[in-house]
């Protein structure tokens, strides 16, 4: 995995060094509005950290993509993430503290995942899982040109009633 930089911010490969500070960011209650819940301690998320570092599933079938979002001088702001599968697809995800939101800082960190999934690992479908009322994400998902999908029953991406899932070509990386 390689170090990325927007104008704004470092996309660092998540290791488990990164646990203590990301602890901390993921104990902001706001990000879980629609689902989740914070790590249940520091070692646990070490533990999971350092079990991501493999960057691949235990079958081999999955590179596990993983970067801590950085905000220069400002420390630790979010993670994003991608799961990338046979046939080049790629599910994605992403958390950014509350106090970052609204600042476009989100959009650079997926705009940057998504060029590096094209280039640098053939990714050529994106899919995102999201929550029906999580509309600040459904936003910037559909800035970048996702669209919904129909989930089909026994995908490798499952879907809920109460979410969406969308879909994004990567042949055309523009954002509206």
């Amino acid at each position: 995995m390689r170090l990325l930089t927007t104008p704004d911010l470092i996309l660092e490969p998540q290791t488990e060094v990164h646990a203590v500070e990301m602890f901390a960011v993921l104990g902001d209650p706001a990000i879980y509005e629609y689902e989740n819940a914070p790590p249940p301690s520091g070692d646990w998320l070490r533990s999971r950290y350092a079990r991501l570092e493999s960057r691949r599933s235990p079958d081999g079938t999955e590179a596990w993509l993983n970067w801590v979002i950085r905000v220069p001088g400002d420390g630790l702001a979010g993670y994003i993430q991608a799961t990338v599968r046979e046939g080049n697809v790629a599910a994605i995800a992403y958390v950014l503290c509350s106090q970052y939101w609204g600042r476009g800082l989100a959009s650079q960190a997926v705009e940057a995942m998504l060029a590096e999934l094209a280039e640098f690992y053939g990714v050529q479908t994106v899919l995102a899982v999201v929550k029906q009322q999580n509309q600040r994400s459904l936003r910037l998902l559909q800035r970048f040109g996702f669209s919904r999908s129909e989930a089909t029953p026994g995908s490798a991406f499952p879907v809920q009633q109460d979410e969406y899932l969308m879909t994004k070509r990567l042949s055309e990386l523009i954002v509206n």
